[in-house]
């Protein structure tokens, strides 16, 4: 009897571990906000801010664990002066309607904060030898500083959602608004969230880089909170997958963050995510970056050590996402 039971409780244990997929953490050093998109054809196309702030750059490969290893393909440098000059920032890449597209922020040589969203084209079905023309800025309601747009499609609609400041208060709000066409937005352009919540005002009040997800009925959406040290964070917002997504009462959001600083796997300031999946569709992954150490000398902007990081995202019985706890590193 005491074997039997020693066998179901090893059983019961082994169910509820994390599987684990070939890759080793981080993914890259240095590399933060990163995006990766899974094609049809079988890659995995990959991009994130370099510490230089400076370039945007692309890699590929099979899987998450090879993009350790792959060769990154600069395909766009900054200007040296005027729109997209300096702060570069955040890149993410779609493919959209037969097209590859990148959204990045950035700000100009002459006023570096003056940061707003811009957009590259591609029309070679290998986004890395391609040529990239730039589409120019994306036209929000107000001229204010803005970052971190993403884009997906639901129900038959394209949406952008990005992050901006309001004259009314300090700090980001996320915004969310129909698409015409990639490089642009129409119609009603609203706030489904802003740093309202003490854990989203601690150095900056900040809510930025939001990320989507349709799963069990629901959108989720993450976004980043509070400062990029270690203080910064995953928070959640939640729909109905039939609600009018315009409507800011659709969303409901978590109390508290989803995915934080956790010293027992020496992991601090999780952030800036994506999701992607397994090869087969299978497993759903959640894409990110973290430090791992937590106190940082002077501007955390300024530091070059997010690296990027994924892991498995696992789900409650309930249908909503578990995000866990930031795993520690596999390799120095």
């Amino acid at each position: 009897m005491r074997t039997i039971l020693c066998f179901l409780l090893l059983t019961a244990t082994a169910v509820a571990v994390e599987p684990r997929l070939p890759w080793q953490n981080p993914i890259l050093w240095q590399r933060a906000d990163p995006h990766v998109t899974l094609h049809s054809d079988g890659w995995y196309y990959f991009t994130a801010t370099v510490p230089q702030y400076d370039r945007i750059e692309l890699r590929k490969a099979k899987t998450l664990g090879e993009l350790s290893n792959a060769q990154a393909k600069v395909v766009w440098r900054k200007h040296d002066r005027g729109p997209m000059s300096h702060h570069i920032w955040a890149p993410e890449i779609h493919f959209i309607d037969g097209k590859w597209y990148i959204y990045f922020a950035a700000g100009r040589a002459e006023a570096i904060w003056d940061i707003r969203q811009y957009v590259l084209e591609c029309d070679a079905s290998d986004p890395l030898k391609g040529q990239w023309v730039e589409k120019g800025q994306i036209k929000m309601n107000r001229e204010s500083f803005t970052l971190d747009a993403t884009t997906f499609r639901h129900l038959g609609k394209r949406y952008l959602a990005w992050a901006q400041s309001v004259p009314e208060e300090r700090g980001t709000r996320i915004f969310l608004a129909e698409m015409d066409t990639p490089w642009s937005i129409t119609g009603q352009q609203v706030a489904i969230t802003k740093p309202d919540l003490p854990w989203e005002r601690i150095g900056h009040n900040v809510n930025e880089a939001p990320a989507f997800i349709h799963r069990n009925g629901k959108l989720f959406m993450t976004y980043s909170a509070s400062a990029t040290d270690s203080n910064y964070c995953l928070g959640l917002l939640t729909a109905d997958e039939n609600a009018n997504l315009l409507d800011p009462q659709s969303w409901s959001k978590s109390p508290t963050p989803v995915l934080k600083s956790h010293p027992e796997t020496s992991q601090f300031g999780p952030g800036h995510n994506c999701f992607t999946t397994s090869p087969d569709g299978s497993t759903d992954i959640l894409v990110y970056h973290s430090r791992d150490y937590e106190t940082i000398k002077g501007d955390p902007l300024n530091n070059p050590d997010r690296a990027t990081r994924a892991q498995v995202l696992l789900w409650n019985d309930d249908g909503t996402p578990n995000f866990g706890v930031p795993v520690a590193n596999d390799r120095k």
